[in-house]
């Protein structure tokens, strides 16, 4: 069995006959477990990835491909046997397959090979030549597949050039020149590709072309850029123009970007790179998990833990951005802290069981894992206190904050808790806590409706953030000024509720780019629906909207500003409790909202119990970034509902 996916999604047995997969819902399942790369993905991700807007059954309907999908894979498996090659696994599904037969495995594999080994170039021309089209080529809409391809595209891009590269550098490549004119073509801001033509023309015999070559490259760099040539490309002009003889080219390992380092390098170079946001901080977490993976396959136990327990990155949002990524560090801490035992370095099992509860974003977590995690938080905690060491106690506290949603109203116990993490960052110089700290307290402010406080935590976070180089933070920041705006709008003589719109947008549009799609997605509509809220005005009916994670909480009430009642209250049936995150009062008030709309009063009920201790505090301003207005207000309301006769 092969399954392809460098082109249109497909199956092939052993051989060469293909396989009928079913329509296009049954290949973007098997795509979205491939791109997992081993990983269980959860039947509730799947569903998301799946539907944009999904239906009532979708998870029967995911069920039924999964049951095609294995039919069409295994036909010969007997009726009682489980399956060999799509896994029920835990709370969701996982591909498995060794990685040489799936095409986009080997093809990274491959490449990563040749990054450490030149010899490799013949196999890693093979891979490159078996790309059929852009990847998941049949699954286009999908912001998921779209991820993908556009991370595949920019390996196969690097791959091409490596591939010359290796060639040119073995004193081989004349015949490379038609393949790299196309490229460059195609691609015209890659600097490395202009270089790499020039130097294949050279290799022809073609000296005038090349040097033509670069001056091309310079007029479009200066010219369509504003940049000039980089010091490789006027290096290779000149060597080229004095014939240097190191341009004939001499074999020698890759060491150029991409090399693969050592796990104690990898995770270093991740933790700074976590800081920086974007791109940068997408790469971080893939890279500390390879790392991690690198360690554990040493079985160095000692080693491992470090490796794990390096990546103290301070994290304040509240949804993991890659939930798979994030349990495979749990489990791989677990099974370290497992290995060590009781008797191990207590430091090591406190920076284990930290990053236990960092990671364990409680928006994914079931009850058993929720407790786990928390546990796991005060027992780093206390580990960290006997040791003495602030730098550990400051990450052993985030883990702390990050699980004190385990109920709403807990506002004022998160800011102590940011409180100590500020003092030991100022006190001990770790500034990057410092920043969590302020940002902490920031939220809590912002939760408790002081607004003031928060605009200077805000200040101060910004402050720090320009000296340590943390660009995410005026991006948080942001949206707590248009937060606070939208809170003034409602105020005689306040801004706009348009102008609190345009701050949301503007801020939308900062965090987009930010590297954290699991705190982006939804985000935006949910803002919007707060800000309607809090001038009494029906919730936005754009069915552009993508509410995300938040959407069964807002349904109902979209529903209802659609006049579209008897679904709005079937809607309302069907809405879960909250996960246990920094959003838990907002989804709380909107069902309160919505039950009183309907005149549910056993819901509204519900809802009022499990506000009772947030009556203080502003419903989703617990992030710092949005506000629905005071939750007291949800409470009267919800409560009247429920006392009405």
């Amino acid at each position: 069995m092969r399954i392809d996916v460098l082109g249109a999604v497909r199956a092939l047995r052993d051989d060469g006959s293909a396989v009928d997969l079913g329509g296009p819902r049954h290949r973007e399942v098997l795509a979205r477990l491939v791109a997992a790369e081993g990983r269980m993905v959860t039947t509730d991700t799947l569903v998301d990835d799946l539907w944009t807007d999904p239906p009532a059954r979708s998870v029967g309907a995911l069920r039924t491909f999964v049951a095609a999908l294995r039919r069409a894979l295994e036909p010969d498996r007997p009726p009682r046997n489980p399956p060999r090659v799509v896994v029920t696994e835990g709370p969701g599904y996982t591909l498995r397959l060794p990685r040489e037969d799936v095409d986009v495995h080997r093809f990274q594999d491959t490449l990563a090979r040749a990054r450490r080994n030149p010899d490799a170039v013949t196999d890693l021309g093979a891979v490159l030549a078996a790309w059929r089209g852009p990847a998941y080529a049949d699954v286009p809409g999908s912001p998921w597949a779209q991820r993908e391809r556009a991370r595949l595209e920019e390996l196969r891009l690097e791959g091409v050039e490596l591939r010359a590269r290796i060639l040119l550098d073995s004193g081989e490549g004349a015949g490379l020149v038609a393949e790299l004119g196309a490229h460059v073509t195609e691609h015209p801001w890659r600097e490395p590709a202009w270089g790499l033509l020039a130097r294949a023309l050279h290799r022809a015999g073609r000296q005038a072309d090349a040097l033509a070559t670069l001056r091309r490259a310079r007029t479009m760099l200066v010219d369509q850029l504003g940049l000039d040539p980089g010091a490789d490309l006027r290096r290779l002009e000149m060597d080229i123009l004095n014939g240097s003889a190191h341009l004939e080219g001499v074999r020698t390992a890759w060491t150029g970007p991409g090399a693969p380092l050592g796990p104690r390098t990898t995770v270093d170079l991740a933790r700074t790179l976590a800081l920086a946001g974007g791109d940068a901080l997408v790469h971080s977490r893939r890279d500390r998990l390879a790392a991690i993976l690198v360690a554990e396959r040493t079985g160095d136990l000692s080693l491992t833990a470090r490796i794990i327990g390096a990546y103290d990155v301070p994290a304040i949002w509240s949804r993991a951005d890659d939930p798979e990524q994030s349990r495979a560090v749990v489990a791989a801490s677990e099974r370290t802290l497992t290995a060590l035992g009781t008797d191990g370095p207590a430091d090591l099992s406190a920076r284990l069981l930290a990053t236990i509860a960092v990671e364990s974003r409680s928006a994914d977590l079931s009850e058993t894992e929720l407790r786990r995690a928390q546990q796991a938080a005060l027992q780093a905690e206390a580990l960290a206190r006997g040791l003495a060491d602030p730098a550990l106690l400051a990450f052993a506290l985030n883990g702390v904050f990050l699980q004190s949603f385990s109920r709403p109203g807990l506002a004022a116990v998160r800011d102590g808790i940011g409180a100590e993490i500020l003092d030991l960052g100022t006190r001990h110089e770790l500034p990057n806590f410092a920043v969590l700290g302020r940002l902490v307290r920031l939220q809590s402010a912002s939760a408790l409706g002081d607004l003031d406080a928060a605009a200077l935590h805000a200040e101060a976070a910004e402050q720090l953030a320009a000296t340590t180089e943390a660009p995410l933070v005026p991006v948080l920041t942001g949206w707590f000024r248009a937060r606070a705006t939208a809170a003034r709008s409602t105020e005689p003589g306040g801004p706009t509720a348009a102008t609190a719109a345009a701050h949301y947008r503007a801020a939308e549009e900062a965090l987009r780019t930010a590297g954290m799609p699991g705190l982006h997605r939804g985000l935006f509509p949910l803002a919007l629906l707060g800000l309607r809220l809090l001038h009494d005005r029906p919730a936005p009916t754009d069915p552009h909207l993508d509410w995300g994670p938040y959407r069964p909480w807002a349904r109902p009430l979209v529903l209802l500003a659609q006049d579209r009642d008897e679904e709005a209250r079937a809607a309302l049936a069907a809405v879960p409790e909250p996960p246990h995150d920094h959003m838990q009062e907002a989804m709380w008030c909107l069902t309160a909202r919505a039950a009183v709309r309907l005149g549910e009063r056993g819901i509204a009920a519900h809802a009022e119990a499990a506000l009772r201790d947030a009556g203080a505090e502003h419903a989703g301003a617990a992030g710092g970034m949005l506000t629905l207005g005071p939750v007291a207000r949800y409470l009267a309301e919800a409560e009247a509902c429920a006392a009405a006769g």
